[in-house]
Parts: structure tokens; sequence; C-alpha cells
């Protein structure tokens, strides 16, 4: 069941950091994307300015896809519903006071957190830091 109380949230959030290694590919022209890779990107997100896609590194760079930083990503297992209120600010906030920065993507079930590559091991200790302070 999908949870929108803050404070149950937080408690709950069980951040655990992915071993894949992500990043963002933006296409100007939706008509020059390349053939859909296996396995497809993780997310696809039409903008006025292009399509952009989050990608598995290894696929991206076989692909010789343009891309610049590299990201990790910290999945919370909570199950937060889509209209909960402040979990995307609580975790943005807790990284930036930290000096990291955060690319949230919610999910039906799950956010998402993208943090750069070198900050992946010190947002995942501050996540878990902000769910114990939280009890």
């Amino acid at each position: 069941m999908a949870v929108d109380d803050l404070q149950e949230l937080l408690i709950n959030m069980d951040p655990v950091l992915d071993d894949n290694r992500y990043v963002f590919c933006s296409f100007p022209d939706h008509q020059l994307l390349p053939e859909q890779p296996v396995p497809p990107p993780l997310a696809m997100i039409q903008e006025a300015e292009g399509v952009t896609w989050i990608i598995a590194k290894d696929i991206a760079d076989q692909l010789q896809l343009n891309h610049e930083e590299t990201f990790c990503r910290i999945t919370l297992n909570v199950h937060s519903s889509l209209t909960a209120v402040g979990l995307t600010a609580a975790v943005s906030t807790a990284l930036a006071q930290s000096g990291i920065s955060a690319n949230v993507v919610a999910a039906y079930y799950h956010d998402h957190i993208f943090v750069p590559e070198k900050d992946a091991g010190a947002a995942l200790i501050i996540l878990q830091e902000l769910a114990s302070a939280t009890t």
C-alpha cells in the first residue's frame, strides 16, 4: 500500500545503492533517436527541447551516445504515494546540505535519486542517517 505520511516515508525509506552507473543523454530531435538498445533506457522523458534518456553508462558508451557526468541511483524502497508531500524536499535538502546534487525521478512505486558517482557512498550514508534520525 502506498504511503503518504512524511514521517512514515522517512522512517521506512530504506535507501539502496544500485551497482550500475547511469548517464543522461539528450536527443534534441526525437526523430534522431537511436534504435532502442537492449536493455532499453531506464527512463525516457519527453521535454520541449527533445527527449532525455537515463541509460546505463556501458550501454550509452556502446552506442557512442554523448553524455557528461556519470551518476549512481539510490532507490528509496518505501512504496511512496504519488501524492505524498515532502519526501523529495527532505531528501534533496539533506543531500544539498552536504553539497550533493540530487536528480529525483519518481516512479509509481518508488523514488529514485541520481547522484554524481563520486558522491554515491556519502549520499547513501546521509539518507540512512536521515531515516535513523526520524525514528
